[in-house]
């Protein structure tokens, strides 16, 4: 895993994944998804929601661009804690709010809104197309905000009210969403 932008580009992170639920983006997804938003967002005023976190590749991509608002969020221990001793090694703990928490929970009990979410769920999560219609019920997504879902090709968001386009890069699957009066 490496940033591919920003203050800490070329950073090589190596996470004790062995026995881990993670599946982090590829390099080659998360420099196209990230091609999309470095044209269209200024990272320095972004609220994010990062869902699924992992091993906080997403979070540390925004913070080292700028983003001085992450919100993490994760429930398995050994993500937790590597994302926290990363943090430190970064020295950006003050940029990025770890929760240790379910992403349901979490998305239910949210008083706040965000600029952007990111959610990169296991592809064989049995909830996972539930994800778009719960980020805009509980009002989580501000209104000129883009909510990202990472996905595979076993799911399909087209005639969704909030989908607005779909970039592939293998098998990985970005879904974009909006509000419907951004689209």
């Amino acid at each position: 895993m490496r940033i591919i932008g920003g203050s800490f580009k070329g950073r090589k992170f190596y996470p004790p994944a062995k026995n881990w639920p993670t599946r982090p983006t590829t390099d080659y997804a998360k420099e196209g998804l990230f091609n999309i938003l470095t044209n269209t967002f200024d990272f320095e005023d972004l609220k994010v929601l990062d869902l699924f976190g992992g091993t906080g590749n997403h979070s540390y991509e925004f913070i080292s661009r700028g983003c001085n608002d992450v919100t993490y969020v994760d429930r398995f221990r050994g993500c937790l804690a590597f994302v926290k001793k990363t943090a430190t090694e970064l020295d950006i703990e003050d940029k990025i709010n770890i929760v240790a928490n379910d992403v349901f929970k979490y998305i239910k009990s949210c008083n706040q809104s965000y600029d952007y979410i990111f959610a990169g769920p296991p592809y064989g999560m049995p909830r996972l197309d539930d994800l778009p219609d719960l980020i805009f019920q509980h009002e989580l997504l501000k209104k000129e905000g883009w909510f990202v879902l990472e996905h595979n090709p076993n799911h399909n968001f087209e005639k969704h009210t909030h989908f607005v386009k779909a970039r592939n890069y293998g098998s990985t699957i970005f879904s974009f969403f909006e509000h419907p009066e951004q689209a």
